[in-house]
């Protein structure tokens, strides 16, 4: 072969050789593209598994037939939830010795447990996840942060009786919310069977709101708080009847004077908020045990 016959060889081989490093590095280009597909693929199965894996399917009767019913509604359950941060946040005020703050969240959050149920009603969204989370809630907002606000403000210088007093309380809530959720359609609705765990807990918060306000940390408040922390906590597994106020229709015409008491009642609570709430869910807890007796006189007679 003559020296031109090679040259030639050698520029033909050059020219065919290019082609083939560049579909070399097109492979390696594709190779990450794929790899990326496998990766968001592979975290959209396990996004689909998370959430098939925690959604929450109930029971329920619609039209007379069982279905099962997928997802939660979202209107009811944002106000449980608020009332449980107002619980949780009572606590944390509570350790962090801001009483007044304390017992401010209490009250919310009786007031947030007070309208959660009735928008479910007004909005036809009730549920049996919603009844637990909200019997959830109550432990926390109206068991636990009475019971622990009494203790880190009060209860905590009586030493072991103390403690003990606040454990009563919330063993005696926890009770009291079981046999509501059992007896559920089986009781009048007229009448609580045991002080509510709401009100037992307003009790106990507009007590430490009073007494902390007036500076009231002698031996005879603290024997005075054990002993609202205790009666409170008895009261709830009672079998004293309290009224419930549910047969109330405010969709009905009132007279006006009805109105008038209202506003009277807001004037009044807003001049001194602590002892006006003392008073007025002192008089409810009371009622109970006065009417009992005041029944058991009657028949006896």
């Amino acid at each position: 072969m003559t020296q031109d016959a090679r040259d030639q060889e050698h520029s033909n081989s050059d020219q065919s050789n290019p082609g083939q490093p560049d579909s070399a590095p097109s492979d390696k280009a594709e190779q990450p593209d794929s790899a990326h597909q496998s990766e968001v693929g592979g975290n959209e199965d396990l996004a689909a598994a998370f959430l098939r894996e925690t959604e929450v399917v109930e029971e329920a009767v619609e039209d007379g037939k069982k279905i099962r019913r997928r997802g939660i509604y979202l209107l009811p359950n944002l106000f449980t939830t608020s009332a449980l941060f107002a619980g949780f946040f009572a606590v944390v005020a509570g350790i962090n010795g801001e009483f007044t703050s304390a017992a401010v969240a209490i009250f919310i959050a009786m007031v947030l447990d007070g309208l959660d149920g009735r928008v479910a009603r007004m909005t036809n969204t009730q549920s049996e996840f919603g009844a637990e989370y909200d019997s959830l809630a109550d432990m926390i907002s109206f068991g636990m942060a009475p019971a622990l606000v009494a203790f880190t403000w009060i209860l905590q210088d009586i030493g072991k009786t103390g403690w003990v007093v606040a454990f009563l309380y919330v063993a005696c809530a926890a009770l009291r919310l079981a046999r509501f959720n059992v007896q559920i359609g089986s009781v009048d609705k007229k009448w609580f069977i045991g002080l509510p765990s709401p009100s037992a807990a307003a009790l106990v918060a507009a007590s430490v709101w009073t007494f902390h306000s007036f500076d009231a940390d002698a031996f005879g408040f603290k024997l005075l708080m054990l002993v609202v922390v205790a009666a409170a906590g008895v009261l709830m597994v009672s079998n004293i009847r309290y009224y419930s106020f549910k047969d109330l229709d405010f969709k009905k015409p009132v007279p006006f004077v009805v109105l008038l008491a209202i506003v009277l009642a807001f004037v009044l609570i807003s001049v001194e908020p602590s002892v006006m709430l003392l008073l007025l869910f002192g008089t409810y807890v009371a009622s109970g045990p006065v009417l009992a007796v005041m029944r058991k006189a009657k028949t006896s007679s």
